[in-house]
């Protein structure tokens, strides 16, 4: 098959590792990069050893099979569908959009174009995740019952090169960081079809805390010298119903100072429980425990893709066109998590369950799948 030809837009901190991986896929041929700031796009091209572009001009060039938007979350809908209007395939960062609606026309658009749509969060393809997927479908536990994830902090202000835009409308844990967790209870668990839930921001603004004086992202500062106003919520729990029976609690959070005990997913069932690795990350131990064991095991990890395999969905998109089948990071996944954390800021706002007709489950990733490409 010949290489899926990908073109980056948005040479920010995300971008390094899907140029490492994407550049040592044999199905994937990285050719081109794009930024608003001229400057850094050459830089990362001469590093890269690929051709430097304006968004416009790699949006539009022929060499470009594929537009990797790696820009921020509020234009993520933009540039998607200029790459959709253009004849390119396009795979976004996480989230799809920050709109419902646009999401829904970015899906649209590309039907009538014939061109794929695909988006992070892929980790859900990792051994990690594949793994305690495998496990469930095998009965192990027992019918999922029911389901826990937590993603709680204190915000990323004190670690962020240009923390703003997460306190901003589109930001939040929930659009920031929920991607993950629930496309790994989709995976694992299947659609969700009602959900509730309730958001608060628990702090009107953010202090920055640098820790050296000088340049703190685009800001010359000393440190602790500004604040973000925040426009967003920043402490969200939710109640999802799955389609298969099994009921989710979600908790995703800028605004908790410490933890202690919680495990990033656990999934319960009518025979044991089991532990699910942070869904942020391909890999990591899944571990169960019987109805009739007295203590934790680690199941043995079967299939592929435990390091850092961000890009593995564009390998995927790149198959499957080769193939004709769907993809599996698809737009259509990502517009039913995006569905699910708008859902909870609306069910919170509006006191009532939201009813959800997105729903979507991807195939499962084979444990041998794309055995050449590792």
């Amino acid at each position: 098959m010949r290489p899926l030809r990908v073109g980056f837009v948005g040479v920010g901190n995300i971008s390094g590792i899907y140029f490492q991986n994407l550049k040592a896929f044999p199905a994937t041929e990285v050719v081109a990069c794009a930024d608003i700031d001229a400057a850094r796009t050459q830089a990362v091209a001469d590093q890269h050893g690929v051709r430097a572009m304006t968004p416009d001009e790699l949006i539009a060039s022929p060499d470009v099979d594929l537009v990797l938007n790696l820009t921020i979350p509020k234009v993520h809908g933009d540039v998607a569908l200029q790459a959709v209007r253009a004849g390119k395939h396009v795979y976004n960062e996480k989230p799809l959009t920050i709109d419902l609606d646009q999401a829904r026309q970015l899906l649209d658009e590309a039907d009538a174009k014939g061109v794929r749509v695909g988006c992070a969060p892929d980790t859900f393809l990792g051994g990690g995740q594949q793994t305690a997927r495998a496990a469930i479908e095998s009965g192990l536990i027992g019918t999922p019952i029911g389901a826990q994830a937590f993603m709680i902090g204190h915000g990323p202000e004190a670690w962020h090169p240009n923390p703003d835009f997460f306190y901003k409308p589109g930001g939040g844990p929930m659009l920031d960081m929920g991607p993950y967790y629930v496309t790994a209870l989709v995976n694992m668990l299947g659609p969700v079809k009602r959900l509730t839930g309730s958001a608060r921001a628990s702090f009107a603004q953010r202090p920055v805390v640098a820790t050296n004086a000088g340049f703190y992202g685009s800001r010359e500062m000393e440190p602790g010298s500004y604040s973000i106003d925040v426009e967003t919520p920043t402490h969200l729990t939710a109640v999802l119903d799955f389609e298969g029976g099994a009921i989710g609690e979600l908790t995703t959070s800028f605004d908790v100072w410490h933890t202690d005990g919680l495990f990033p997913i656990a999934i319960y069932g009518s025979e044991g429980s089991m532990l699910v690795p942070d869904p942020n990350n391909f890999g990591g131990d899944v571990k169960v425990r019987r109805h009739d064991e007295s203590d934790w095991r680690v199941l043995p990890v079967e299939h592929g893709f435990n390091e850092n395999t961000r890009g593995l969905g564009v390998l995927d998109i790149a198959h499957a066109i080769a193939e004709g089948r769907e993809h599996r990071a698809s737009g259509r996944l990502a517009l039913h998590a995006l569905d699910v954390m708008l859902g909870v800021a609306r069910a919170s706002e509006e006191g009532k369950h939201q009813l959800l007709t997105s729903g979507i489950r991807p195939e499962a990733l084979a444990s041998d799948a794309f055995a050449d490409q590792r």
